[in-house]
């Protein structure tokens, strides 16, 4: 390919455009060369972005979907709010005015898995507007070694701003798993490629150029080639980093006891307080944690200093993981009634089914994230079985979440049973109702046969439009004599008709 020619230029960015559709679809190649969202003039223009909600409005908003967590969210919503609120005090300011060595508010959260963490910082996320971007810290290990690069998280949060780089600046990095980077005092070669993880993650966290242009990523240097032809150079693409916030979190097993170890020893020694921290609960020794026993745990010091916030969230008792189910903003009963509403059911839960779930729930320790596991397998054959019926609402009872099976069939057998009656008033003018031993018969047959209420009925009274009418009935009564002989009962009942008449 000659590379002087301009029809030759067209002709490569035409074919480089292809292999962008082919690979990545046809909205990666909609951005201008840049990969960044194209304006009227292609540049991202200062001033669009903006802040300016107060910690208290935050707070009061996260408290609106969050349960048991006040404190947390209370030091979490002030120090995010304060971070997004100095940077446009920032913008305001000359080079002279900026503080050299300026600290970011960069969060770290400990808690159990299932109270919440992840879906704090998403809502905080989309509140303000700003992309974000999960990621899991054992999936990274130091160059080298094995494993992801920590700087993918920031082409990630590019790709999140729809290449936008500008706004990516502005983003949150959730980073879950934290503890497992920890290094251990009494092991070798893993720890290693942890303690990497942790100064090249230290980087990121405070301030550094990353490059978007990965020399391995063919796409990349495809694209690279192309702008060379176009322009006789290539700009490098960069990010910076120093106002992107770092929020990580972990369950931090074992730390509890180096906390409650420096506890006690403080307690030792003439005069001291006899009272141990013995019986004291894990949340609450998490909340006495210091520097000096993440360090002491597996991190650099370093590392620890760059996460100057550090809440944590509480475990989730029953009346917790119950509040959760009956708020009204509760993702777990919203998703699940949209589950259903997909296919034109509405569905509605009593307390006393909301209670079961969450005393289920508090046995498994999965906090939150047992529910949906939960809910799911009491409700897994209703969502299966009641879009082919005519059922459009479905109260889940206790006795639902009790005993699933048993109430889908009753409810399969009532909603057959009212469809035969509707139909059979609607084509005859004849009101058909069925006594309780009638009805355990005639579900009993229908199960045996693999059948519906509906049509078994049919079958049994097929004649019995006509014979009720030879006998003068408007409305008619199934009984446990019916079901034993439905065509002898109907001869009787025309028969005596006909007698009462003579």
């Amino acid at each position: 390919m000659n590379f002087s020619s301009q029809t030759n230029t067209d002709q490569f960015k035409k074919e480089f455009e292809e292999f962008l559709k082919e690979k990545y679809g046809a909205k990666d190649v909609e951005q201008d060369s840049l990969g960044q969202k194209s304006g009227p003039t292609g540049e991202y223009r200062p001033g669009e972005f903006n802040f300016d909600l107060k910690p208290e409005e935050l707070e009061e908003y996260l408290n609106q979907f969050v349960e048991c967590q006040e404190e947390a969210i209370e030091v979490i919503a002030t120090k995010i709010a304060t971070h997004y609120n100095r940077m446009k005090l920032e913008d305001t300011l000359t080079e002279e005015q900026k503080l050299v060595g300026n600290i970011k508010s960069n969060v770290l959260l400990i808690g159990p898995t299932g109270v919440g963490k992840t879906y704090i910082v998403k809502l905080i996320a989309n509140k303000i507007g700003v992309p974000f971007v999960k990621g899991d810290a054992t999936k990274f290990s130091e160059t080298g070694y094995v494993g992801g690069d920590v700087e993918d998280l920031i082409r990630d949060l590019v790709r999140e701003a729809d290449g936008d780089i500008k706004s990516a600046e502005y983003g949150i990095i959730y980073l879950d798993e934290i503890d497992k980077i920890a290094s251990s005092a009494n092991t070798r070669g893993i720890d290693v490629s942890r303690t990497g993880v942790q100064r090249n993650l230290l980087k990121l966290m405070e301030e550094s150029e990353v490059d978007l242009r990965v020399p391995h990523d063919m796409a990349s240097q495809m694209e690279a080639a192309m702008e060379a032809q176009k322009t006789g150079k290539v700009a490098r693409k960069k990010v910076n980093t120093k106002n992107i916030l770092f929020v990580v979190s972990g369950a931090f097993s074992g730390l509890e006891e180096i906390i409650r170890n420096r506890v006690n020893q403080k307690k030792m020694g003439f005069g001291a307080e006899h009272a141990s921290s013995d019986q004291t609960s894990k949340s609450e020794l998490f909340k006495k944690v210091k520097t000096e026993d993440l360090i002491e745990y597996g991190f650099e010091s370093e590392f620890v200093g760059r996460l100057p916030v550090i809440t944590v969230l509480n475990e989730l008792s029953v009346d917790a993981l119950f509040n959760i189910l009956r708020n009204q903003n509760s993702s777990v009963t919203l998703s699940k009634k949209r589950d259903f509403k997909a296919y034109g059911i509405d569905i509605e839960f009593d307390d006393q089914a909301l209670r079961i779930f969450a005393e289920r729930a508090h046995t498994h320790h999965t906090g939150a994230r047992g529910l949906v596991n939960i809910i799911e397998n009491v409700l897994i054959k209703f969502e299966k079985t009641l879009p082919s019926t005519k059922i459009k609402k479905l109260r889940v009872t206790k006795e639902i979440v009790e005993n699933p099976e048993l109430e889908l069939n009753k409810l399969l057998t009532y909603s057959s049973m009212k469809e035969f009656q509707e139909e059979f008033l609607t084509q005859h003018g004849i009101v058909f109702e069925f006594s309780d031993q009638a009805i355990n018969k005639i579900s009993r047959k229908a199960g045996a046969e693999k059948s519906t209420f509906k049509q078994i009925a049919k079958f049994l009274f097929k004649d019995y439009e006509y014979g009720l009418k030879l006998a003068g009935k408007t409305n008619f009564i199934v009984s446990d004599e019916v079901i034993e002989d439905p065509k002898k009962y109907l001869d009787e009942l025309i028969k005596k008709s006909y007698s009462s008449k003579t």
